[in-house]
This record gives structure tokens, sequence and C-alpha cells, in this order.
């Protein structure tokens, strides 16, 4: 896999998708375990692979219902197919439906999937490679792909299976002595964490999982007219299909109807074919179950009257089809006994019947944290707009000459990222959608701007994902005039975690890009004593011509302590005393005594929520206005540093709109670009990270984090001499600034 961790590994990662790395041909390495060199290693040592990253005991099997110790883990042993059978198979005689027996855990919708899968060889041999099996160099090591979030995976497993009471606790062949598919589960449970986080889900997850492809879902009690020509047009050109059955209740899952369906339980859809019955063609779908039985039971079903209508040899050749828990029924008792549909198409191109030619496919990878991206949906509009925000060119209408719309097809896809992983955890799917906004004339054609409050205030949405819900991915098909338009993907509610991958599939040419602020800043000029001022001010304090308290009147007042409605009696006697006996008559502050200064002064702001100004912060003071490399402070450039922290202090109170004291860390944004500083959504993430507590900054931290942000912006403009945007440093050089920043 890509390097996790940070910052910097992010943008690695971004590097090595450049490079291709993540494509099918250079599929990552999960838990970078690479498995043609630990194979080598076993037939070497003459050992079988024992796999670190997935082990064979009671974590990798769950955490709740699968946890170590609990009933239906108790007495599992673990064993290789070598321990099970005399003669295991990887695969015998090809991968049919029938190898894809369910067992103890609910992934029905994964079996669905892997049971569509068999119907194209091609797409299968992308998912479990050419060349294992028990025979040729076994090492008891396995290996199988998948596609992830935008990229192709390489998965390794070892062998060992569950098993209790000597049978194979989850999926298994009918065979026996066949494992493709229990080895195939495996390796997707691993991917996701444990065999338990692939209880429950969608069809389509599977679906992409297997080919990244792009899913639609259709309500099937508002299907289109035209839903047998696409089912028929996508089991043409490999699509992957899957249905269900709605549950109204929790005593509904997996309850079996009178006529043998099973609610909430995911089949696949594997053929349509039309039959002479009575005169008339019926058209009829063919549907599998994956636990192997349990059929269904009504018109056209394997032993139903209506097949002593059909012409013998047509009949003979629908029945020689069938397999195990597949059956045929009408495609209008279709629609009405299932609720959904769900469709993966393996192309862009292939989304409808009347899809021609490719489709311009772009891909994004964004996150919503909290704090700083993850402003929720439109019901929420003080955080609405800091959600991620992304720009859609459409700049030609379709080719459709029996619809005199002008418009433009696409398709937006959301998808979450690494939720089943996080189900140990007590947490699960967010629920996620999107909205689009016409962007109006004055912010077409740029790209360096991240829209504001205010415009999501003035402006409605011209079209949005069909529902928010909770679900890995949400997508919806869209229609709209050619012009520029904005997506702004987010989670239902604020505040919620996760990473994303959007997917912007348009039919005709297009361009999409990501919107947002330009990083730049406004430093200014730094507000200086004139140096005949100073040079009187020097000679007057080491001459000794004045007392101690009018120097430390003197000082405060150039230094911007004492305002118009500060007076000398303001000054107690200990802060004098406290000042000279710091600064002394040499005017050089220390970063001790800086900090002391500065918290003496600050808790004379009682509306200010602080906690003080840490050793740390103050080391940072210093290090920005320290020109000398003392790591001490004259008098002039205390003098600059008090201007500016009385220059934020009134952008504080400013976006401290509610007046507690402290900002939120959505106003901090503001804040922070009203100080001069535009930043991207990815360095506000770092802010919010790093300086606000809770979604809250008080005042300290918002004035180290400006003066941070000032001495990083000064030490690059040092070493890009050119202007150019590009800094280049050598190694003494980055050492210094990292220390010392």
């Amino acid at each position: 896999m890509y390097p996790t961790g940070g910052i910097s590994a992010t943008i690695q990662a971004n590097r090595l998708r450049a490079e291709g790395m993540g494509s099918k041909e250079h599929a990552l390495h999960f838990s970078n375990q690479d498995y043609e060199a630990l194979k080598q290693e076993c037939l070497e040592s003459g050992c079988l692979f024992e796999d670190p990253c997935f082990p064979a005991e009671p974590p990798s099997l769950g955490f709740k219902e699968l946890a170590p110790y609990s009933s239906k883990t108790r007495d599992v042993e673990w064993k290789r197919p070598t321990e099970l059978t005399d003669d295991p198979q990887f695969i015998v005689g090809g991968a049919t439906r029938t190898d894809i027996c369910q067992g103890a855990l609910g992934d029905c919708w994964l079996l669905a999937a892997i049971a569509s899968l068999t119907l194209n060889e091609r797409l299968l041999h992308r998912v479990v490679p050419h060349g294992q099996s028990f025979q040729d160099d076994y090492a008891g090591i396995f290996h199988f792909q998948f596609w992830q979030f935008g990229d192709w995976v390489d998965v390794v497993i070892d062998d060992r299976l569950p098993v209790k009471g000597g049978e194979i606790m989850f999926v298994h062949s009918a065979e026996g002595n066949e494992f493709w598919s229990a080895l195939l589960e495996k390796a997707y449970a691993k991917l996701n964490g444990s065999y338990e986080a692939l209880s429950g889900g969608s069809t389509t997850e599977g679906f992409e999982d297997f080919t990244g492809g792009v899913s639609e879902m259709y309500e099937l009690r508002k299907a289109p007219k035209d839903l047998h020509r696409i089912i028929a047009k996508a089991l043409e050109r490999g699509s992957l299909l899957g249905c269900s059955i709605d549950i109204t209740s929790a005593f509904d899952m997996e309850a079996v109807t009178f006529k043998k369906l099973v609610k909430g339980h995911a089949y696949s859809v594997t053929g349509l074919k039309e039959v002479d019955f009575r005169g008339n063609m019926e058209r009829l779908i063919r549907i599998r179950n994956p636990w192997g039985q349990v059929e269904w039971t009504g018109a056209w079903s394997d032993s139903s009257p209506e097949w002593d209508e059909v012409d013998p040899s047509e009949r003979e050749d629908l029945h020689l089809q069938m397999e195990d828990g597949e059956f045929w029924m009408s495609f209008s008792e279709f629609k009405r006994q299932f609720s959904r549909l769900e469709i993966c198409n393996l192309t862009p191109d292939a989304l409808s019947e009347d899809s021609l030619g490719h489709w311009n496919t772009m891909k994004f990878y964004g996150a919503w944290r909290r704090g700083s991206t993850a402003g929720g949906c439109r019901n929420h509009p003080n955080t609405f707009w800091i959600n991620p925000q992304y720009k859609i060119t459409l700049l030609e209408e379709d080719d459709d000459p029996e619809d005199d719309e002008v418009a433009c097809s696409f398709l937006v896809a959301l998808m979450q990222k690494d939720r089943r992983r996080y189900r140990r955890h007590g947490q699960d799917m967010h629920t996620i959608g999107f909205a689009l906004y016409e962007i109006p004339e004055e912010f077409r054609g740029c790209q360096n701007v991240h829209l504001k409050k205010d415009f999501f205030l003035k402006h409605s949405s011209c079209a949005r994902s069909e529902t928010f819900i909770n679900l890995r991915e949400v997508s919806t098909r869209l229609r709209l005039p050619p012009g520029e338009y904005l997506v702004v993907p987010s989670t239902f509610e604020p505040s919620k975690e996760a990473d994303f991958v959007l997917r912007v599939f348009t039919e005709k040419q297009s361009e999409t890009e990501e919107l947002d602020d330009e990083i730049s800043a406004d430093l200014g000029d730094d507000v200086r004593i004139s140096e005949t001022k100073k040079k009187t001010l020097h000679t007057t304090l080491y001459e000794g011509k004045i007392s101690r308290t009018l120097m430390i009147n003197q000082c405060l007042y150039i230094c911007g302590f004492l305002q118009d409605e500060i007076t000398e009696d303001d000054i107690d006697d200990s802060f004098r005393s406290m000042f000279g006996q710091l600064a002394g008559e040499d005017m050089e502050i220390s970063i001790q005594e800086l900090r002391t200064i500065l918290n003496r002064v600050l808790s004379r702001h009682k509306d200010l929520k602080t906690d003080g100004f840490s050793v740390e912060s103050c080391r940072t003071m210093v290090n920005l206005m320290d020109k000398d490399g003392s790591a001490r402070l004259g008098l002039v450039e205390f003098q600059i540093l008090w201007n500016k922290i009385r220059k934020w202090l009134v952008i504080f109170r400013d976006f401290d709109l509610d007046k507690s004291g402290a900002m939120s860390s959505y106003e901090m944004r503001l804040a922070v670009e009203a100080a001069g500083f535009k930043l991207n959504n990815r360095l506000n993430q770092i802010l919010v990270a790093r300086y606000a507590e809770n979604e809250m900054i008080d005042f300290d931290n918002f004035i180290c984090c400006l003066v941070k942000l000032e001495a990083m912006f000064r030490s690059f403009q040092q070493f890009d001499k050119e202007g150019s945007g590009e800094a280049e440093m050598n190694i003494n050089e980055w050492l210094y600034l990292t220390m010392c920043g």
C-alpha cells in the first residue's frame, strides 16, 4: 500500500500514483507484502507461509459476534486445505457459481458479487490470478487483487482457514475439495480487517472492488420503462448485477416468503430471456441465491407447470444452464417481488443501453476533517462552505436527435474509504451525499478560489445526489446544460471524519478540477522606530537620565502596550519591578522573559480565553523576530512583535462572532485569511489539528499559529531567491530551518 502517517506520506502517495502505481499493471502491495518474494522465501526454506499481518488467531475472525471467546468462535481451528482433504484443488473445471456456498457469515452481498464474477472469466482472473495451485510450487501462500478506492491492491494470505466441527466456517465450494472461493473471501476479510467486518453490505460494493467499475442502483417500483433493455445490455457487456428485497423490521432479516424468496438477502442476476408462451413472448429473468439452495417456488420456478407449455428444446436448453440455487421468474414478477436492482458497469461507457462512445473519467482523493473540511450538508449553513469543492466544466451537449433539450450527461460517484476497518472501534458508514451549484459569472474560469459562506446563502443547488445515505458510495446520473458547476461532497452532519474518493464521468469532453485557495501571504512591511528616535531612546536609557519607572512606561508605550485608554496608573508596581528585573538596562528579552511579560499583560484581557503562552510558542516568536541569532529580543524586535500581536488581537475579536473569547475552527479559517494568509484545504486541516482543541481555538494558540505562518513564509522567501515559487536548500539550511522554526 501507499505509505501512511501524515502529510509527507500523502505527498509521496500522490507521486507514486503519478508514476502509475495502483494501476492494474502495477498493483500496490497490501501491508507491503510482495507475493513473489514471500513465496520464494518459503520455497527456499521449505516452510509453509504463515501470515503475520492476518494471523490464524481469534482477532482475525471478528470483534463482536465473532469476538475472541464468543460462543460462535469457541473451538475454532485453523486448518490448511491439505489438512482437510487428500486432494485439495484451487479451481476444479473452471470457477462456477456453485463454488460459492454461504457459511456462518452475513456476507451474502459479497457472495452474490463473486457469483456474478464467475460469469466473466476475464474479469475473474483479474481478481484471482492464474498459476495458483496446491500442486506446483505449493508454499501455503496465495494472492488476490482488489480495487480499493481508486487503486488496485494485491493481497497476500496464507491458506489456513477457520474450521469448526470439521467444516469450513464461511464460504465454501459444493465440490468439497475446491478452495479458491474460501481463499478469496479470506483475502477480502484481511483487506477489511476481519471476517466479521464483511457482515452486511451492498452487492455493488463487491462489484466495484472486483472490477473498478461504477455502480448504479434502481428502485424497482420506480424503474424506467426500458429496464429490461438496460439489464440485457449490461449482461451482454459482462456487467455485474444484483438484486434484493427490502426488510421492514429486524424480524424480516433473512425471513423466507411463502414462495421461498429471502428478505434482506443479496441475489445475483445471471440471465434474461424471452420464450414463446401461449402464443406470446414472455420475458424471463434468471436469479441465483448464493446459498446454493432455497429457490423461488412461484411461476416459472424449476418444476412449475408454465414450462409444460414451452417448446421442449427451448425448455431443455434453459434448464441445462441452471445451477443449484438458480431459478427463472417472469420479469414482471421480478419487479413486483424484488425491491432493488444494482448494476456495476465495467466501463463508464456502459452506463445505459443508449450510451455511445467512452466517457471521460476524473478521480479526486479528498478528506473530511473535523473543524476544517467536515462541514456537513446544506442544513448547516455556517459550516457547509468549508467542505472540499470541485469544479466540472461541461463543454459539449449530448448527441441525441430524439431529445430537444441541450444538455450534457454525466455521473458523479462519491465513495467513503475504509469504513469497514473501523467497525471494530464502534464506527460504521457515514451518511454521505453531494450538491451541485451553477458557478456564477464572476467566478467562471477561476481555479484558485474556495467559495465562502455568503455564496451558499445566496445560491440554491441546481442538482444533488438522490439522497444522503449510509452506503459506501452514492452515485447519481445527471443532465445539465453546458457550463461550469461546483460539486460539494459532504457528510450529512458536520464534524464526521472520513477520507473519500470523488469520481466524475462525463459523456462528452469536459474539464474537472479541485477548487482551492492559492497559497499566499501578505506580509506587509514591519513598522520600525525611526533611527533617530531609537538612538535617542538608547542614549537616554544607558546614560541613566530617566528613572526606572519612566523607562518602563516609555518602553511599553513604544512597544504598543500603552494605548490611548491606558495610563501609567494601569501598570502596577509588581509589573514595573518584574519588567525592570527581566529586561535590564540592555533591553534584551529572553524566551522565558518574553513568556512572563506576555502572560502578565494577557491576564488583563479578561474577555479572552487562554491558558497562556507556552515556552515553545514564545520560542517561535523569538525565532521569527530574532535577526542576529542571539535567541533574545531587542527593543525594536520586541516592538515589532507586539504591534503584530495587537493587530492580530483586533482580528481575533472581529471573528469571535459569539464573543465567547475563543474562535470556532471555521471562524479561524476566515481570521487567518484576514491576517493576510491564504491557505488551501490541506494546510487548514493541519492548522486545526495543531492549534485547535474540540474545534475551538483560544487567543494564545491563534497568535502562535500566525507567528508560525509568518516565520515559514519569510523563510521560504529567503530561499526563493528568484521569486519563482520554488525554493532550493541544502541539508544544513533545511535542518536550520526546521530545527529553529
